[in-house]
């Protein structure tokens, strides 16, 4: 019984929420600084995918179904987790890998350069600190143990991809802060929040650091923070560059040709963090959140040689469990003809060292076509 009072004080929640939601958005018509007669994403009322700006399907139609059906269900089993390797990864500094901390947040190291995607260490993703999605599964490396972070990537302003609280954590560690690369529109808000290390792209916009290239590219999804600016701030992903290896990080994404777009101008990376879980029900979640079969098809489309599933097991967003993610994969993978190793998750906390998988690729190319040998000196280090 008191399970049905709470969701139904929550519901009555949302319904006052939506009118304040309709008054906002009704007094915010005006013309998007960003907006660009020659570039259609940037539009007049602001940002706009490339492929799909249809209507959204109705959210309160989805938080009804949601009470009447007690969606989310209980995961069967908790999202597994591994003991950091702390240790080695803040003296790490000569071998590429990659750990998946937990929602979208990775870390990425290469070149001796520290890169996490979307950083998220509170216990709520929301805008207060008693309501909202509650961290159901702890960080993998809690935030003071992480070795310094020269790079944060963000790629969309919405709470589980964009904290304050941990960003303004960053800015303040040891040693100084990172560089911040964001999209569009997102510049003041850092510069709101305290923090000024930022740099701002636009879709197909690149930023260099030492011998690391950062490509902005673009993705299916949408922006919003407050009541008054959706989609007032550009949404993408990250395509990041060294002579030794490639990564793409799609961040939140629906299914569309952009992907197939982003190897074409870019070519097809070595790793790929995609993600596989916030995708129920369907009919309101498609168009802005991948499910596992279009995770894979992503995969194929950006022709990643290895591709890493992310964002699922930490926060329940969506009507899915938290551990059905890792399963709908697995049955995917299998229907596209995608070996496991090939697409695969990691516990929490878990490091996936890279050079063992892409020397192993290095091997089979050769072996299949014969390459000429070189003399030249191996590059190191930055």
């Amino acid at each position: 019984m008191s399970r049905w009072f709470g969701r139904a004080a929550a519901f009555i929640g949302l319904i006052a929420a939506s009118l304040l939601i309709v008054a906002g958005l009704s007094s915010c018509v005006s013309v998007s600084p960003y907006f660009d007669a020659d570039k259609p994403h940037r539009a007049r009322d602001g940002f706009r995918n490339n492929y799909d700006n249809s209507d959204k399907q109705s959210f309160w139609r989805w938080q009804l179904e949601r009470w009447q059906s007690g969606a989310p269900f209980p995961p069967k089993a908790p999202t597994p987790s591994a003991i950091p390797e702390t240790d080695f990864l803040r003296t790490n500094l000569t071998e590429p890998t990659m750990t998946w901390i937990g929602h979208a947040t990775v870390l990425l190291q290469v070149a001796s350069y520290n890169i996490l995607t979307d950083p998220h260490f509170s216990e709520r993703a929301s805008p207060v600190s008693f309501a909202g999605p509650k961290r159901m599964t702890q960080p993998g490396i809690a935030i003071d143990q992480l070795p310094h972070i020269d790079v944060v990537l963000i790629s969309h302003n919405h709470y589980d991809h964009l904290d304050i609280s941990t960003v303004q954590r960053l800015a303040a560690q040891s040693g100084g802060p990172p560089m911040f690369i964001v999209p569009l529109g997102l510049e003041t808000w850092f510069k709101s929040a305290g923090i000024g290390n930022v740099v701002e792209l636009d879709w197909w916009d690149r930023v260099r650091l030492g011998s690391l290239d950062f490509h902005f590219v673009p993705t299916q999804h949408w922006s919003q923070r407050t009541l008054w600016d959706r989609n007032k701030s550009l949404w993408g992903g990250f395509f990041v560059k060294h002579h030794s290896m490639s990564f793409v990080y799609t961040g939140d994404t629906g299914y569309s040709k952009d992907f197939s777009d982003i190897r074409a101008r870019l070519g097809a990376p070595d790793i790929a963090a995609i993600p596989i879980g916030a995708y129920e029900p369907r009919w309101f979640m498609e168009k802005q959140h991948v499910n596992p079969a279009d995770a894979v098809q992503v995969h194929k489309d950006l022709g990643a040689k290895y591709s890493l599933g992310v964002h699922w097991g930490t926060f329940e967003l969506t009507d899915e469990s938290l551990d059905e993610p890792p399963i709908a994969l697995a049955e995917a993978r299998v229907k596209a003809g995608v070996p496991a190793e090939r697409f695969f998750i990691t516990r929490i906390g878990e490091i996936r060292r890279l050079a063992p998988m892409l020397r192993a690729d290095m091997k089979a190319a050769a072996s299949a076509t014969p390459q000429p040998i070189s003399d030249a000196p191996r590059r190191t280090g930055r």
